[in-house]
Order: structure tokens, then sequence, then C-alpha cells
């Protein structure tokens, strides 16, 4: 660079440093002040005390396989702290991690030197095999939860697309709803039911979407409970209600509640139910389902099961159209139901579980949340994003991502047991908030500027969150070896638990075999 060039790059330079900007406001006099310590996420503070209370984040932090023997190269602290920040802050891309780079204090909050750049985690990443990955992650994710499992819980399992736009390892046209033709990947989760927690989640090439490919992954999830937690139903859609998957849970006494598809011999069912007069009578939490229960034995299958039956009236105007074979070409006959037909719709569930018959439909209702937390882990904290070439990579990236998803899950329900937050609200109430921070005979004071409308919410919230880590604290002062983290979950536990339906005696139940 010329020595002109140089000096009119200064002088634009200290024009930009003071200037005087007209806005719709009158004239706003605006500095650049590039030496301070400010944060957009300055409640990031009572965050990561709950993180360094509960001691999650150093145990995942010391557990992680990355080692370097450079003394340039960063540490594993810079390179997990990056990353918790990046997911914290909605990223769904690697990209968007230079939008932080500039954040001096959410560093300090987390104990690091800096703020790695985008392709400095991508080669981290890399240097992790599939092993190590899962060695590190699996038991990560299930610690997150398991310590809570000691009341009756529900493991719901389910499957989830991920359309890919790249040349992806592991990207594969095959079944995808939303993008027809789209390569995918498929990710295979085990939940917690209804409190939305993951177990863990395993990520597929797009052809291997079935129900047989999710089935080894969930035996990997059950072999890891004690009888004591071992899930008291195992839930899923039509795509399990298949003999394999369903014999390989009899064989382990494990209870279940799956959907049958509409095959010919569930449409004689249905054809023999419907004649019945016996069916229940909706009660005023059942939403206008009644049901009857008998028993089945499907052409595929070794024995009869016990099967529940569904079916609520359908209330709104109905139109039914058919295609007419006689006329040439496509021609649509349009059906106009009279007063004497009566619409209906139903599903067929099938089961081991000894519940009463009017349990069945809110148990299979409570099944659906899993698509809320499909929509909040995919549109809200990245599973729709951090994509590499290789498979192993995004495998690594989706535990991470479900990982620092129940840490805040967690959080958030101790700030407010009686309601589930989305990120989509939580973040913008509990994470964001300006700050600025002040060192001073070696003290650090971060003086924070909530941003939100809810400010006494909020501080109502903090309290919540800090009466629980305080009784963390207090019973770790007492008892030096207990487990922090088993301590932060029973007491959130004791305050979020609702009961499962009650349990009826075998001898009532009419399952052969």
């Amino acid at each position: 660079m010329g020595e002109a060039k140089r000096r009119q790059l200064a002088i634009q330079t200290q024009e930009l440093e003071a200037m005087a900007v007209d806005t719709p406001g009158g004239r706003i006099h605006v500095q650049w002040d590039h030496g301070a310590s400010a944060t957009p996420n300055a409640q990031l503070t009572f965050f990561a005390e709950f993180l360094a209370t509960t001691g999650v984040y150093d145990s995942w932090v010391n557990s992680c396989p990355l080692s370097y023997t450079s003394p340039n190269a960063h540490s594993k602290r810079d390179v997990l702290g990056t990353w918790l920040l990046g997911v914290l802050a909605g990223h769904n891309r690697y990209a968007h991690i230079t939008a932080l780079r500039g954040d001096a204090v959410s560093a300090q909050i987390l104990g690091m030197q800096k703020i790695i750049s985008e392709d400095a985690l991508r080669r981290s990443l890399s240097r992790m095999s599939t092993e190590q990955s899962q060695a590190w992650l699996a038991p990560q994710l299930m610690g997150s939860v398991q310590a809570a499992l000691s009341t009756p819980w529900i493991l719901d399992i389910d499957t989830t697309i991920k359309p890919l736009y790249g040349k992806q390892s592991g990207a594969e046209v095959s079944y995808n709803p939303h993008k027809p033709g789209r390569p995918s990947h498929a990710l295979h989760t085990y939940w917690v039911g209804n409190l939305r927690l993951v177990l863990d989640v395993v990520v597929s090439p797009g052809k291997e979407h079935s129900a047989a490919k999710a089935r080894p992954g969930l035996i990997g999830v059950l072999e890891k409970f004690t009888p004591q937690q071992r899930p008291a139903l195992v839930r899923g859609d039509c795509g399990f209600g298949n003999e394999p998957f369903i014999a390989e849970l009899e064989d382990r006494a494990q209870p279940y509640l799956f959907k049958l598809r509409q095959t010919v011999g569930v449409k004689k069912l249905l054809a023999r139910q419907f004649a019945r007069d016996d069916w229940s009578t909706p009660g005023p939490s059942d939403q206008g389902w009644s049901a009857v229960e008998d028993t089945l034995k499907l052409s595929g299958w070794d024995k009869s099961r016990r099967v529940v039956i569904l079916r609520r009236a359908v209330k709104t105007d109905l139109a039914l159209s058919r295609k007419t074979k006689n006329e040439p070409g496509e021609q649509i006959e349009l059906l106009m139901p009279d007063k004497d037909v009566q619409a209906w719709e139903y599903a067929v569930l099938v089961t081991n579980s000894a519940y009463a018959l009017d349990a069945f439909g809110q148990l299979y209702r409570d099944r659906a949340d899993c698509e809320n937390g499909f929509d909040e882990l995919k549109n809200q904290w990245g599973w729709g994003g951090f994509t590499t070439q290789d498979i192993e990579r995004c495998q690594t990236s989706a535990r991470t991502v479900a990982l620092i998803y129940n840490w805040w899950s967690w959080y958030c329900r101790a700030a407010k047991p009686g309601a589930r937050m989305e990120a989509i609200t939580s973040r913008a109430l509990l994470l964001a908030g300006v700050g600025r921070a002040v060192k001073h005979a070696g003290q650090t004071t971060l003086y924070l500027t909530p941003m939100h409308a809810s400010k006494d919410k909020l501080l109502a919230l903090i309290a919540n969150i800090r009466a629980a880590l305080s009784h963390v604290r207090a019973v770790a002062q007492q008892l030096p070896k207990t487990d922090r983290w088993k301590t932060f979950l029973d007491y959130v536990v004791a305050k979020i638990t609702r009961p499962l339906p009650p349990w009826i005696p075998s001898d009532r139940l009419t399952v052969a075999g």
C-alpha cells in the first residue's frame, strides 16, 4: 500500500471514530469504543453459575478426548466454550460463530482465553474419531437425564428427517415428506416423554429411516438403565408397530404402546369393533375419544396381542371424493354425507402394558409432543444445521446440541417449574441482556441492563434458579461427596412430577399368550 493510500485510510478511520449522524430523532454523536468489555448475552452469568454449581460443564470439558501437543494450539475449554456459546445463541451454522468473536465478557465468564474461529472449531472436531465421540458424548447425554428417572416415565421413540443441500456423506434421496427428492439424513431420537429431554440421537443416512434402523439405538438406551429406572412404557407411531420391534421388547419384558398400520387384518378388526355397543363413555378430559379393547393376531405375528381401538366423531362438515373409472380421463365424484352417516377418526394401538382402557387415549395423544421437540431442536437449536462433509461430525454436533438443549431445559424448569419454556422465548428472557464489565482492584463487576419488557418476571425467575442452586450448595456442604447434578435434578423433579395413569392388575387383562 502506498504512502498516499495509507494517509487516506488513516483520515477515513479517524473520521469514523467520531461522527455526527442525523436520525429521525435528531443528531446523534457516535464514537467507537474498541477497548470496552461488553456482551449482548450478559445473563449468561447466571447460566454459567448453574453449570459450575452442578459440575456438568467441567465434566463435559474434562472428558473430551481432544488433545494438543503444540503450545500455540487452542485449549479444549476454548473449543468447547465457543461451541457452547454458538449453540446458546441459536446458531445453526459454524460460520455464525464469527458474530461472537468480539465478546470477551462471555469468554471470561466461561473461563476461556478467547473465542476461536469457525474454521478452528471445525478442524478441532475433525480430530475425534467416531468411537471417541461416541464414548465422550453418549454418556454425557444420558447422564444429563438419567438421574431424574427414578419416578415412572415414558420413553418416546421417533425419527425426523434433516434435508441436506450439498454432497455430504450419507446424503441419500429417500423418504422426505416436506422436500421430496431432496437428499437427507435420518435422526433417530429417544426422548423422555412430555419433558422433551433427549436420551440419545443417532444420525443415519437418509435411506436408513425405518424402525429396523432405530431398534439398535433403542436397545442400547434401554441397556443403560437400572431395573428401577426402566421406562414404564416405550411409545411410538405406526412405523414401530411391527413384529421384530415388538418381539424384541417382549423378550426384555418391556411394556410398549405402538400404533398399527391399516393392514387388511386391522381393517377387519375395525369392521367388527365398530359394531360393538360397549364403547367407553368419553370423560371430561378425553376430548371426545371413546375406546374398546380386544385381542388380535396378524398374519406376521406369532401370538395374539392386546389391541385398543380409539374413535371420535368428526363434528365438522365433510365432503368426500373418489375417482370414477367408467368416465374417460380422471373424473372426481363428490359425495356429501347425509344425516344418517357418521364420520369417525380412529386409531388402533397394540400394547402389552397393564394400563386401564380409559388411559390410552391420553397416553397416545401425549406422543404427539415429540413433534414439538423436533420443531424446537431443528428450528431453534441447530439440528437443522451444523452440517459438515462427513457424517461423523454431524453425529457429534447432533449429540452436543441435544446435550446443551437438555441443560437449558433443566435450567428453565428450575426457573419456572409450572411450565415448559421454549428457546424462542426463554433465551430472550433468560439469556439476552446488555452487560458491561469493569475491572478494578482484581475484581470484575458486570453492569447488566435487561432489555426485556418483563423485568419483574425475569427477576423472579432468576430468584427461583438461585434458590435451586443454593439448595445444591447446602447439600454439598453437608455431604461433600454428594452428586451435585443429581441433587439439582431431584430438587426440580419434585416440583414438576405428574403421576402416570393408574395401573391395573394383570388378571384383568384379556391378552392371550
